[in-house]
């Protein structure tokens, strides 16, 4: 429905900012991270997710395509609804989130309000299982000369696929990246290649 709004902030609260767009004011639900990047009285772009039921109509929105890329992720987990995805993205960026799913690591999102152990390894667990579909589903050649098992390019390239982007775009986003950048580096530099 909408891509993205771009307008003024006229109001913020935790996890809503009003934007002025035009004279109207849009209510966007949002994270902690993308309102701590905002300023009353600035203009911002908000690439939005619309949530429509019989009873509601919510607009979602995030600062960035990563961070809108990564609640859709989260939102299509069985037992993880908006406000779960916008409470886990509150306390994490998508850079750190990939990164806990690759490790195992469920401790981050119970961080999360309103997010408990079960769900938690629930959420780990699905996205693993998408990540290694992404991987088997989509070949892109010369994937193998890219990315070596167990390598940190091959986890860069499934954080990537977490994130919401196809195997060949991870695939191109990553390579020709050192092995001798961190992960977290490579995953950033991938980020701003596809950016």
């Amino acid at each position: 429905m909408f891509y993205y709004l771009n307008g003024t902030v006229a109001h913020t609260e935790p996890n809503l900012i009003v934007i002025d767009v035009g004279g109207a004011g849009y209510a966007c639900h949002t994270s902690l991270q993308t309102i701590s990047r905002s300023k009353l009285g600035e203009v911002i772009k908000l690439y939005t997710y619309v949530h429509v039921r019989e009873d509601l109509f919510d607009i979602y929105g995030f600062a960035d395509t990563q961070e809108l890329n990564c609640f859709k992720m989260l939102i299509s987990i069985s037992g993880v609804g908006p406000k779960a995805a916008l409470s886990i993205l509150s306390v994490t960026t998508p850079e750190r989130l990939s990164l806990a799913v690759i490790s195992g690591d469920d401790k981050i999102l119970t961080a999360a309000q309103g997010i408990g152990k079960k769900l938690a390894q629930r959420v780990v667990l699905e996205l693993k299982d998408k990540m290694a579909k992404g991987l088997t589903e989509t070949p892109y050649e010369g994937i193998s000369s890219v990315l070596v098992p167990d390598s940190k390019l091959a986890e860069a390239h499934s954080a990537l696929i977490v994130l919401g982007y196809s195997p060949s775009e991870a695939a191109i986003a990553t390579r020709g990246l050192g092995e001798d950048l961190s992960l977290e580096e490579i995953i950033k530099e991938a980020l701003k290649r596809m950016m």
